[in-house]
């Protein structure tokens, strides 16, 4: 505190409003010492510090708490702000500057120039007790030219002000008290706003790019997004992805380009017979209510509870996301290796895999958007993350229905998957329940990540029971590379090995489940009913003509002539099959060994 160092706080707010492992002990010192009159109010007198938090807004009732905290305990030790509080935003459509890199970027070129200022001694640290917008600390410069200084000074605080949150609920309290001195200038807006919107348009800039020559639907987006509204179009931001209107996005999958050239098909392919490149990757929701820490997407797309966007028809939604994969499939054409077989064939989509990000189930109008892909002959493989329960019963039937059970315990799942609903537990359950009173097929997917989530074999089998699924998927997580957004490494990857050990235990738990399936190259397994084994031979595999016959008899009967899972099974091929030679590969397809290090993680 004697030293004329300044000590800068970089903090991040974690689960349920707390700090970092990192981070804890200190937190919780600097909080024991701020309230215990022991240490005394000006214990940390003369320590000159910066605070910079980081969260996400989508979390209201712990946003940068800890930034916060902090910063309020060290201004109760007398400790001396040099600049105000920052605060990163990893909600992309609530940030100031249009990602928490952006807004650290902003906060950081202020606390450089800030310490660049105290080093010519211009300007001593803000003692604590300025009224907002008007520091009242003086540089060494005389008296006659400090009324000058003293104008500039005003004008930094107050723009700071503007891009920052203030710093304290003491100081805020005190400004109340004492009177309207910090209003802005009438003067000074022009400043603060033109300020704010070079950052945007900078961050816009390179986000287009970002975009892949997406060219933005309408000119209100720019505006919208400077002013931090999320009613209309998102900005969601991956290399390749094409996005639709204000919440929607289509993508092509790695193993449509795959089988496109004969090297393989997905597991889906091998598991219930889907033709991998005649299926189109989509969402009409790219929002989620979970933050699950082994999202690939690194959490860019928006998070949220309810649907709150501008909603585009199904119609518009459906036509634009054939359209852009079928532009998508046309840059195949005459690319070596490229069959010109499945090239034409890839034209006419035959499955939508509505997994590509978010949560497909919140779009209000999902029902008419997966009988719109009914009526085109295109087949719907929908998962949820088991928060929407009301939405699962009243969904109307699909091809094929996956729940995502990412844990077993409420524990583990909180921690995994990091949902935004309080209730969370309840709704996953819930959800579960919803699943098993469905008549078409369902299934578990269950992603195992190391040291996280393999250790629950009991709770697992009591969930099975719970809803009952068709199937159940087991896979080792994909890494996808390192993120702010989540902590993991290659370690938590399983081999494929301790994925089949997992999986015969837990087949050993539920009795009227057996191993069906496997897809080696995708380190996934399939966990099947017996119910699909008929007369000794497994039937995973879907027809899927017969599917489209009965689910139009469904929509002319008016709903009143049902069908169930059973009604459109297919004998699954020897390959396919776990324990077989070629272990889920189709011998009809050469596999290819990559020789390059950089691998394409993007897949349903």
């Amino acid at each position: 505190t004697t030293s004329r160092n300044v000590c800068v706080f970089l903090v991040a707010t974690y689960t349920d409003g707390q700090p970092t492992e990192s981070a804890t002990w200190f937190c919780k010192w600097l909080e024991e010492a701020a309230n215990d009159f022991r240490f005394g109010k000006t214990y940390l007198k003369g320590l000159r510090y910066a605070v910079f938090g980081l969260g996400n807004s989508v979390y209201v009732d712990h946003y940068n708490t800890v930034g916060r905290n902090i910063d309020r305990w060290l201004w109760m030790l007398s400790a001396s702000r040099i600049m105000t509080r920052g605060e990163g935003d990893c909600n992309v459509a609530q940030s100031r500057h249009g990602s928490i890199e952006a807004d650290f970027e902003a906060w950081k070129a202020k606390f450089l120039n800030q310490l660049q200022a105290l080093c010519r001694g211009e300007k001593k640290s803000c003692s604590g007790k300025c009224k907002k917008g008007k520091c009242k600390s003086l540089g060494k410069h005389s008296k006659e030219s400090s009324d000058h200084e003293h104008s500039a000074s005003e004008h930094e605080n107050t723009e700071a002000e503007e891009l920052f949150e203030t710093s304290s609920e003491e100081e805020a309290d005190a400004e109340e008290a004492g009177g309207t001195n910090s209003v802005v200038d009438v003067e000074d807006l022009g400043n603060v706003m033109n300020h704010m919107k070079k950052a945007k348009v900078l961050q816009s800039s390179m986000e287009t790019v970002m975009l892949n020559n997406f060219v933005y639907q309408s000119m209100g987006f720019g505006y919208q997004l400077l002013q931090g509204k999320i009613h209309g179009l998102i900005c969601f931001l991956f290399s390749g992805y094409k996005l639709i209107g204000s919440h929607s996005g289509v993508k092509l999958c790695r193993w449509t380009k795959s089988m496109l050239r004969g090297r393989g098909g997905c597991y889906k392919h091998t598991f219930y017979g889907i033709e991998s490149h005649r299926c189109m990757e989509a969402t009409p929701s790219l929002a989620c209510a979970n933050k699950c820490v082994f999202c690939w997407r690194h959490h860019t797309n928006p998070v949220g509870t309810e649907w709150r966007w501008k909603m585009d028809q199904p119609e518009m939604i459906l036509q634009e996301a054939i359209e852009n994969h079928q532009n998508m499939i046309r840059r195949f054409k005459g690319v070596p290796g490229v069959k010109a077989d499945r090239f034409e064939e890839a034209m006419t989509a035959k499955h939508c895999a509505l997994s590509l990000v978010g949560e497909p189930i919140m779009y209000p109008e999902i029902n008419r958007f997966v009988k719109l892909l009914h009526q085109h002959s295109i087949s719907s493989f929908l998962v949820t993350n088991a928060q929407f329960p009301d939405e699962i019963r009243n969904l109307e039937p699909v091809t094929q229905l996956y729940v995502s059970v990412d844990s077993s315990t409420k524990e583990s799942l909180k921690r995994i998957d990091r949902p935004l609903f309080k209730d969370f537990w309840q709704r996953f359950l819930d959800s579960l329940k919803a699943l098993s009173e469905k008549q078409q097929r369902t299934v578990y997917r269950l992603t195992l990540v190391k040291a996280w989530n393999v250790d629950e074999l009991k709770a697992y089998a009591d969930l099975i029971a719970l809803g009952k699924p068709d199937f159940i998927e087991v896979k080792g997580v994909t890494y996808c590379g390192e993120s702010s957004a989540s902590n993991l490494t290659m370690a938590n990857v399983p081999w494929h090995e301790e994925v089949v050990h997992f999986v015969r235990e837990l087949a050993d738990l539920i009795p009227d489940y057996e191993i069906a399936c496997e897809h080696e190259h995708s380190n996934c397994l399939l966990v099947a009913h017996k119910k699909f084994k008929i007369n000794g031979e497994w039937c995973t595999w879907i027809n899927y003509d017969r599917f489209q016959e009965l689910v139009q008899e469904y929509e002319r009967s008016g709903g009143s002539k049902t069908f169930t899972a059973a009604d459109y099974t297919a004998r699954t091929p020897h390959w396919a099959l776990f324990g077989s030679r070629e272990r889920g590969f189709d011998p009809l397809h050469v596999r290819y060994q990559r020789k390059r290090k950089a691998r394409d993680v993007s897949g349903c």
